[in-house]
């Protein structure tokens, strides 16, 4: 994987999936003040260089072959979300799938369509066996997409996420690569 470039991957919907770059910090400061962002992801970023500096730790994940974080934007335009692997671990296979958008690119399907491009990614080309998407259980959206995506609910990790607002339950999805293609 650190051998590579990392892909561009393009989505039916005439966005892109691609590296973070310095010019993106902004966005990730925007991310960072999102309310629903902040609620079910835990970002918080409050200023440019720490924007900066969480982007260079993206590509250090990757170099290390532990993550692997995409831009979704449209070709030569601003991120308007972010889609990746977290805790990638290619000897045992496996992976988590993680994803926010900013609101403007909210409701259109632009979620369940990077999440099936990325898993198909990292089952077909990467070569992972299994791929998680764990949500909190009071975010629906994040269910709809996981179902949408073709992630199978597996059931409920209790007390699993600690959230601004207190210890959360977390819905477990999951796809392998023996699921088939169905919704990839």
């Amino acid at each position: 994987m650190a051998r590579d470039a990392q892909p561009v991957l393009g989505l039916p919907n005439g966005l892109e999936l691609r590296p973070w770059n310095r010019d993106d910090a902004d966005v990730l400061v925007a991310a960072g003040q999102d309310p629903a962002i902040r609620q079910w992801n835990l970002l918080v970023v409050e200023s440019v260089r720490e924007a900066r500096e969480r982007i260079e730790r993206m590509h250090e994940r990757r170099q290390a072959e532990t993550g692997a974080i995409w831009a979704i934007a449209r070709p030569g335009g601003e991120a308007t979300g972010l889609i990746g692997l977290n805790g990638i671990d290619l000897a045992a296979g496996s992976a988590e799938i993680i994803y926010w958008l900013l609101p403007a690119a909210r409701g259109g399907g632009v979620a369940v369509e990077a999440v099936r491009h990325v898993s198909r990614w990292a089952l077909q080309d990467l070569g992972l066996h299994r791929l998680r998407l764990c949500h909190s259980v009071a975010n629906p959206a994040s269910c709809r997409v996981a179902l949408k995506a073709g992630y199978a609910f597996e059931g409920v990790m209790r007390g699993a996420l600690l959230h601004a607002d207190g210890w959360h339950d977390q819905h477990l999805h999951a796809r392998t690569r023996g699921d088939g293609q169905g919704a990839l």
